[in-house]
């Protein structure tokens, strides 16, 4: 892996930048406090990378398998109607991944997050995907450590 030096203005470098569910010695995975997606998630690698491309074969695999772990494990425990991946890196250029559940009845859809608001979603549907974040949580940490096995 080709890392860089912590960069003093990357808040990745600094912060979990979520509620932690698991960490090892290349990445962590967190859940994101968003109000509107309840179980957005981001696997973040731990050194400062930028690209997935400074990653060595070995680590590239295991930072996807964290990623597809991810997604399986929203897909098992909310059902959502899709789920998005994405890396962009443009304002915070250190190597993570957004693992979002989305729902035909979410804020955004079918734009994504980042677009233009599309309604109000349903405050009860919001609180009923909010009292399953435990059982994501572990239900992560369960599909990491199969992965790593």
């Amino acid at each position: 892996m080709t890392a860089e030096p912590k960069a003093p203005a990357c808040e990745l470098c600094f912060a979990d930048g979520g509620s932690l569910v698991v960490r090892n010695e290349l990445l962590r995975v967190v859940l994101v406090d968003d109000p509107d997606y309840p179980g957005y998630a981001r696997v973040i690698v731990n050194a400062h990378v930028k690209e997935m491309t400074n990653l060595d074969a070995p680590a590239l695999a295991r930072v996807m398998a964290a990623v597809y772990a991810v997604e399986d494990a929203l897909r098992a425990v909310l059902a959502p109607d899709k789920v998005n991946l994405a890396s962009f890196g443009n304002l915070v250029p250190h190597l993570h991944w957004h693992v979002i559940p989305r729902f035909v009845d979410d804020a955004h859809f079918p734009q994504p997050i980042w677009g233009v608001r599309q309604r109000e979603p349903a405050a009860e549907k919001l609180a009923a995907r909010r009292a399953r974040l435990a059982q994501l949580a572990e239900a992560i940490r369960v599909r990491l450590a199969a992965a790593a096995a």
